[in-house]
């Protein structure tokens, strides 16, 4: 079946699409994981009553308690953003490719 150059295009595109998509997934599974890493921290910390240590390279290092968890609350703050804009990225992508896919499939199904 021969395909316009029209066609073959949107193909193209949307093979693309698809590719962003899935490193958008990659990332946005990263920074879940991240995400549970520093509630885990976050909760742990609140149940300490002794000293508090973090990793610096391969040495643990006695740390400040409540400078950590500033530290820490801000970091989940600035991941749970980082989703929240993949979540909107994605999903705008998700939307255009399905729109381009609908667009293909019209041209290359017969009527």
């Amino acid at each position: 079946m021969e395909m316009d150059q029209d066609t073959q295009q949107k193909i193209q595109e949307l093979q693309g699409m698809e590719q962003n998509l899935h490193g958008l997934v990659m990332q946005k599974q990263a920074f879940q994981m991240e995400l549970t890493e520093t509630e885990n921290a976050l909760t742990e910390i609140s149940k300490s009553k002794d000293d508090v240590f973090k990793l610096v390279g391969n040495i643990m290092i006695k740390a400040d308690k409540k400078a950590t968890e500033d530290d820490l609350t801000k970091k989940k703050d600035l991941i749970a953003l980082r989703l929240k804009s993949i979540g909107s990225e994605e999903k705008d992508l998700t939307d255009k490719a399905e729109a381009l896919k609908k667009d293909v499939m019209a041209k290359i199904q017969p009527q």
